[in-house]
């Protein structure tokens, strides 16, 4: 709480030094609301394919919903995102929700709404890298290139312990611990849930394409808000901006990325030669967009509160 608290202060003090309020307000006031919409629909008109993906990694396990759930459930999970730390905190939604309908297999939802995260987080390193070489010569981006090594060695550390047989005698070496802490049941199911994916092969490389698609298209989202309050870049820098933004908005920093968000808009599009006020305008217009995207979501907690309350309907596997 207290890093917590310590962060947000230090970005909100960066981007009071930056940002001039009354032009920024008038960047917005002169917002074209075509870009932001398109903006709206590339963020919520993904959403079934990303959710179509979660459902075949929990049919592996035997877990069968519908697309409509999924969806659904997706929505409500962006709503939750809003009051809970960042997209970590909906993913916890989504399992609670999941679980309540299958029971017994919060170690197996969690693990496929974690390899999720981690699929989304090796294709966002790899539109990362080609953003990059993408722009090479024409963008001085060469500051940031350690976050993104940050990134590429924690992905890398993170697949060979899930996915290699010979990471499993490093592995034993923690056991000792986790059983002091109660833990090594749920750690073994956990770690037997993901490794599990090893076998299907076909599976994860489909939908590590499916995911490249996905997120190739939204960054496209945070391109349109650039253009909303005339941002004229080449779209090809928001494949390096996109992907980096993308896995630091992961990080439980703050609730809702709240300032952390802003100050990152802030100093990157700043370091292309994007003045602070138009900058700070595109990072607050991304954060209305994701608030158009927990709109669905938050409808569907509404009607349901209206109902008395949704009694979640037990599937068995």
């Amino acid at each position: 709480m207290l890093g917590t608290l310590v962060l947000t202060a230090a970005a909100i003090a960066y981007l009071v030094w930056k940002v001039e309020l009354d032009t920024t307000l008038e960047v917005l006031a002169d917002t074209n609301l075509g870009w932001f919409l398109l903006a709206a629909a590339i963020m919520v008109f993904t959403v079934p394919i990303l959710a179509w993906r979660w459902g075949r990694l929990l049919e592996a396990h035997g877990i069968h919903e519908g697309l409509r759930w999924l969806t659904r459930a997706y929505f409500v999970a962006y709503t939750a995102g809003q009051i809970l730390p960042t997209a970590l905190g909906g993913d916890a939604v989504r399992v609670v929700e999941t679980t309540r309908r299958h029971p017994g297999r919060a170690t197996v939802v969690t693990g496929t709404v974690l390899l999720e995260r981690g699929l989304g987080g090796a294709v966002t390193v790899l539109l990362g890298a080609v953003g990059f070489l993408l722009s090479i010569g024409k963008y001085d981006v060469s500051a940031y290139l350690w976050i993104e090594g940050v990134f590429v060695f924690g992905t890398m550390v993170l697949g060979f312990l899930f996915f290699a047989r010979s990471a499993r005698p490093l592995l034993r070496r923690i056991e000792p611990l986790l059983d002091r802490l109660r833990l090594a049941r749920l750690s073994r199911t956990f770690y037997e849930g993901v490794h599990h994916y090893r076998s299907q092969p076909r599976l994860i490389g489909g939908l590590f394409g499916v995911t490249l698609a996905v997120l190739s298209v939204r960054v496209l989202a945070i391109w349109a808000c650039g253009k909303a309050v005339g941002v004229d870049l080449d779209p090809r820098i928001y494949y390096v901006f996109g992907p980096l933004y993308l896995l630091i908005a992961l990080v439980p920093f703050t609730l809702n990325g709240i300032a952390v968000r802003e100050a990152f808009f802030v100093s990157f599009l700043g370091s292309v030669g994007i003045g602070a006020d138009a900058a700070f305008a595109t990072g607050f217009l991304f954060f209305l967009v994701t608030l158009v995207l927990a709109l669905p979501g938050g409808v569907l907690m509404l009607r349901d509160g209206l109902r008395g309350g949704a009694r979640p309907e037990v599937k068995r596997a």
